[in-house]
């Protein structure tokens, strides 16, 4: 039996975005199929009439529902969707103990028991179901894409591989059998350590403000973002980061296997200027490779953009692009 368990959601408004006055916002629970109730934001465009298509969103990796993929959900409810954004199991406001762990199946079955959810709600076109992932949760995405036959467009914007990025570390300089095993020697030694102590460590997050000046790019453009301008208490990366062994199946579990025998419509954007850019690039070419359902998948690249523009900058995000793919497409 699937029971929705009760959980301690704040009422007032704490998103790091402006509240719309288009919209109709209230908090959702549902449950996934490990039993676990996630909590999400749902936006309805004010005065809706009739069943209306629908999207889920999630991420970035290590985010919550009050940073970005909230903005994306009252956004594209401002253009006439319903939307949901979500807290992944073992983050933010949703359930799951411990905290702060990560699974590339659990947190694909997230975005399929979102998609449950909307497919039941009244106010609900079910045939017309979308879903959008950011960052880490872009390449989640795209692996609920290959695997749920319900969802009819995927928009996947500043997309993270997270199983490439922690098997092979960023731009792939530690993509060798003995860097892994180092990394999985370590990660297990610490999994000892740990379970005699009765108590798990947090590892990540971003680095205080301001910066250092001798760090990558990419490490000050998170801190700022996380740190900065879309703070929030319940975000992993704008405090301690992760459980440090939460990754770890993430190191031999490729997401993106059966990505190009995703049939439904894919639009994949990135920055130009981004860190990340090549996980867009790598995960669409791979998409289309040897594909028979190429006609409908697409990859937009953004001149001059970099990793978080894609997070908040109004000026930056094609929501007239996203808008106009999703309704094409479902």
């Amino acid at each position: 039996m699937m029971k929705t368990a009760e959980l301690k959601l704040t009422q007032n408004w704490d998103k790091t975005f402006e509240k719309s006055d288009k919209v109709d916002h209230c908090k959702v629970t549902f449950v996934n199929r490990y039993g676990i109730t996630l909590a999400g934001d749902m936006y309805t465009p004010k005065n809706a009439d009739g069943k209306l298509p629908a999207i889920a969103v999630c991420g970035p990796f290590g985010a919550v529902k009050e940073q970005c993929s909230g903005l994306y959900a009252q956004t594209m409810a401002e253009r006439g969707f319903i939307t949901i954004a979500f807290d992944p199991s073992f983050t933010g406001e949703s359930g799951g103990v411990p905290r702060y762990m990560a699974s590339p199946d659990i947190n694909t079955e997230d975005f399929q028991a979102a998609v449950d959810f909307l497919s039941v709600q009244e106010n609900v076109d079910a045939d017309k179901i979308s879903i959008i992932g950011i960052c880490g949760w872009g390449g989640m995405a795209l692996n609920t894409a290959a695997l749920d036959t319900r969802i009819k467009a995927t928009i996947v914007s500043t997309m993270y591989d997270m199983t490439r990025v922690n098997a092979n570390g960023y731009f792939d300089s530690e993509d060798s059998e003995e860097k892994r095993f180092e990394k999985k020697t370590a990660l297990n030694n610490l999994r000892t350590e740990e379970y005699k102590n009765g108590e798990y460590s947090r590892a990540g997050g971003c680095l205080p403000l301001p910066a250092p000046e001798d760090v990558p790019f990419f490490v000050k453009d998170y801190s700022e973002y996380y740190k900065g301008r879309a703070y929030h208490e319940r975000s992993l990366n704008s405090n301690e980061g992760w459980n440090t062994v939460g990754c770890l199946s993430f190191m031999n579990q490729p997401i993106l296997k059966y990505s190009n025998e995703i049939r439904s419509a894919v639009l994949m954007i990135h920055g130009e200027k981004a860190h990340s850019c090549y996980f867009s690039k790598d995960a669409y070419k791979a998409m289309t490779e040897d594909s028979k359902y190429t006609v409908n998948k697409e990859l937009m690249i953004i001149p001059g953009a970099v990793h978080t523009d894609l997070y908040d900058n109004l000026d930056v995000i094609p929501f007239d692009k996203i808008e106009d793919f999703i309704r094409k497409s479902i």
